[in-house]
C-alpha cells in the first residue's frame, strides 16, 4: 500500500495519538474502535489487515501490550515510504517514535499527577465514587474493542465463524483457566486455514 503523509500529516498523527492517550482510561487497547476508525476509515493510512495484524502481534508478543500503537505508527511511515529501503526504514521509525511518544507521554504525564493527588485524597468520597465509576466505562471500552476486532475486514462469508470464534474464545476465557495466547494461537490456525 503506498500512501502520501506530509509533515502537517505527521504531525496530526502525534497530535491523534496525545488526544486518545488522555481519554483511554482502560489502556491503549481500549482505544481501538477510534483508532480504527481514524487510520483506517478515515485517514485510510493502514489496511484492514494492517490494523488487525498490529493488535494481534502485539498481543502475543511479550510485554507491554500497548505495542500495538508502535507498530501502527510504523505501519503508516513504511507505507508513505517512496523510496528505497531506507527511505523504509526512516519513515517507519517515524511513524513509531510519533505513534509511541504520543501515547505514552501524555497518559503518563497525567497518571502521575492525578496518582499523587488521589493518595493525598483518598480519604475524599468523591475521589472514591469516581473509582468506582469507572469500572462500566472500562467494560464497555474494552466490550467495543473485542467488537471491532470480532468484525475484521467484513468479509460476508466468513461473518457467521467469525462472530462464532469470538463468542467461543469469551466463554472459555470466563469460564476456564485456558492462557489466553492458546485461543490467539487457534485463531490464527483458523485465519491461516481461511476459516475465518
Amino acid at each position: 500500500m503506498q500512501i502520501t503523509v506530509t509533515w502537517a500529516d505527521w504531525l496530526h498523527l502525534l497530535t491523534y495519538y496525545m488526544g486518545i492517550s488522555l481519554i483511554a482510561v482502560a489502556g491503549a487497547i481500549s482505544a481501538i474502535p477510534d483508532m480504527h476508525r481514524f487510520l483506517v476509515e478515515r485517514q485510510h493510512w493502514l489496511t484492514e489487515a494492517q490494523f488487525t495484524a498490529s493488535v494481534t502481534l502485539a498481543q502475543a508478543a511479550p510485554g507491554p501490550n500497548m505495542l500495538f500503537v508502535a507498530l501502527m505508527g510504523s505501519s503508516v511511515g513504511l507505507n508513505s515510504a517512496a523510496g528505497g529501503d531506507l527511505a523504509g526504514w526512516r519513515s517507519g521509525l517515524l511513524g513509531l517514535g510519533l505513534a509511541l511518544s504520543g501515547v505514552v507521554l501524555p497518559s503518563a504525564s497525567l497518571c502521575w499527577v492525578a496518582t499523587r493527588w488521589a493518595r493525598r485524597n483518598s480519604h475524599r468520597r468523591s475521589v472514591r465514587a469516581f473509582r468506582q465509576g469507572l469500572a462500566p466505562v472500562v467494560v464497555g471500552l474494552m466490550v467495543s474493542t473485542g467488537w471491532v476486532l470480532a468484525a475484521g475486514n467484513g468479509d460476508w462469508r466468513h461473518e457467521g465463524a467469525r462472530w462464532a470464534l469470538a463468542a467461543a474464545a469469551t466463554l472459555v476465557a470466563w469460564r476456564t483457566r485456558i492462557h489466553l495466547l492458546w485461543m490467539l494461537g487457534v485463531g490464527a490456525i483458523l485465519g491461516a486455514a481461511g476459516w475465518v
